[in-house]
């Protein structure tokens, strides 16, 4: 986890799954515990799996983003984490951008 221009930006790798997904519940609420309402942006480039387990992880955590007056954004979904977003949808609910740099300078969506 690290602060970038008034983001703080999470960077993921690896799989996210059951197993996987409590350190990054811990990021996040460390993440939105911050002094005001935080913009999180999740940096998904170096993730090679995501299951259902994950995606209502980053759910929860951009819903009480939104609730605490800030916001969560994805940044390089991966091509089969990015299938899984366009299958359950998510793609529509997170903001997603196609790289970390574009996220930062605050982009207009991209679609996956």
């Amino acid at each position: 986890m690290r602060p970038s221009d008034g983001a703080v930006v999470l960077l993921l790798s690896g799989e996210l799954d059951h197993d996987t997904a409590d350190p990054l519940r811990q990021a996040l609420a460390a993440a939105l515990a911050g002094a005001g309402p935080a913009r999180l942006v999740i940096d998904c480039g170096r993730l090679r799996f995501c299951d259902s387990t994950g995606l209502n992880v980053l759910l929860r955590a951009r819903m009480a983003a939104r609730a605490a007056g800030g916001g969560l954004e994805l940044a390089a979904l991966p091509r089969p984490v990015a299938r899984m977003f366009r299958l359950t949808g998510a793609d529509q609910v997170f903001r997603v951008h196609p790289d970390l740099e574009a996220a930062l300078q605050g982009s207009d969506r991209t679609r996956t």
